[in-house]
């Protein structure tokens, strides 16, 4: 489904025409929360194409075709992200260590406590070979076995990020021939870069989140509080067929803080609103902030503001070139406002965190857009561009849109709000 007809679903029936108008909107517009509302919800992943097999097999294939490369015999992972991405197991962290381990050459085979092989089993797409311990074995024994049988005695091995300290400690007893290193150099350049399965996963969520939020907003009244839209979000993502990951309102002075204030927050009319939000598609992340008023036209402070963030967000975006460093989309955001007399760097009031990071199967991950990052944008990275403007004891003022790279440039995944009265397009 195309983004626009996708977007041209009618969600709210009669509310729909308040969803374009709510910072326009008092709390006599503003629809209560019913069942009837959110029971016009529906499920939008029907359709959706989860990764494959063949897909996770290519992604091992690339991982030995790095290790191979600088000489690393092998990688372990733990339970988490990277583990999802290589096998598709999808394993929770505990005292008892379960780890995939991916030789250079060779199969995948994993560890993992006795009584759950069969489990395990029944989850294995990637590999067959399974190296069960009893409880009062060692597993960091079996997984010096494992690594035998693949051909690797001595050299160097890769640990995921992730892995828990106990288990790289447990290793290095058993195992001390063992070089145990980052395996960075190997998991980064494979998930750095997105297929166009994983894209079009982004690309979902993306569309789930826009609706969710368009529905949310409809639950802003005045003395109302950030819950109310909240969630309003949270059930519109479970509604839809997505997992909810996130949504977070600030309103007011609030919003200047740009994860929120532990203060009571009831909303005003002309306070800003500022959102945030996100969910997940087949392990795949959205992310989108947006920023109205509420309840009133803006202030010219507000306007002015609201301006000048949506020009350094399109600053960003202009250089988010291929085969420039991604440090560059951080500097043109920023420097659109230090020019305004904010900052400089990272003081208040002005910018003080990065442009933008990394999303994917994690809402944060590598390919930040912050000094220093030298890395080089290529085609299949995805980042956020989301310069958020802080003013303490005023307001903040934040435009988060995910954009996917191509070879001809960067794309939206969500297009930038079109005004500080229109949200979405």
């Amino acid at each position: 489904m195309k983004r626009r007809d996708f977007m041209n679903v009618t969600l709210l029936g009669a509310g729909a025409s308040i969803i374009s108008s709510t910072t326009a909107c008092d709390s006599s517009q503003t629809p209560k929360t019913s069942s009837s509302s959110i029971d016009q919800l529906s499920s939008r992943t029907a359709d959706v194409q989860l990764i494959s097999v063949e897909e996770r097999k290519s992604r091992v294939a690339k991982a030995q075709e790095l290790m191979n490369r600088i000489g690393m015999k092998a990688i372990l992972l733990d339970g988490g992200t990277s583990l999802d991405y290589f096998t598709g197991i999808r394993w929770g962290g505990s005292e008892r260590p379960m780890v995939a381990i991916i030789p250079a050459n060779g199969e995948v085979s994993y560890v993992c406590p006795g009584f759950e092989e069969d489990r395990l089993n029944e989850l294995i797409k990637i590999g067959d070979t399974v190296y069960p311990w009893q409880e009062d074995e060692s597993p960091y024994l079996e997984i010096k076995k494992a690594l035998e049988d693949s051909g690797v005695k001595s050299g160097s091995i890769g640990i995921e990020e992730r892995v828990r300290f106990f288990i790289v400690d447990g290793i290095r007893k058993v195992a001390p021939q063992l070089e145990l290193t980052s395996a960075d150099p190997i998991t980064i350049p494979c998930r750095i870069i997105k297929s166009a399965a994983e894209i079009a996963l982004m690309q979902r969520a993306t569309e789930i989140t826009i609706e969710a939020i368009k529905f949310g907003l409809t639950f802003l009244k005045e003395g109302g509080s950030p819950s109310d839209f909240s969630s309003a979000v949270a059930q519109a993502h479970q509604k839809m067929g997505a997992r909810h990951a996130f949504a977070l309102a600030n309103f007011g002075e609030a919003s200047a803080f740009p994860h929120g204030s532990i203060q009571p927050q009831k909303l005003k009319k002309g306070d800003i609103v500022l959102v945030d939000c996100g969910c997940e598609v087949g392990g795949y992340n959205s992310d989108i902030s947006r920023t109205i008023v509420f309840g009133a036209d803006p202030t010219a402070r507000q306007q002015e503001i609201w301006d000048l963030e949506k020009e350094a967000q399109a600053a960003g975006f202009s250089a988010a070139k291929i085969g420039a460093p991604l440090e560059d989309v951080d500097s043109a955001a920023r420097k659109v406002i230090t020019d305004a007399g904010f900052g400089p760097g990272y003081n208040l009031p002005g910018l003080p965190h990065r442009t933008g990071h990394g999303i994917g199967m994690d809402g944060h991950e590598w390919g930040n857009a912050v000094k220093g990052n030298k890395r080089i944008i290529e085609p299949g990275m995805c980042f956020s561009i989301e310069p958020n403007i802080s003013i303490v004891g005023e307001f903040g003022i934040r435009h988060e849109d995910c954009v996917y790279m191509t070879e001809s440039g960067p794309v939206w995944f969500s297009k930038p709000s079109p005004s500080i009265s229109q949200p979405f397009e």
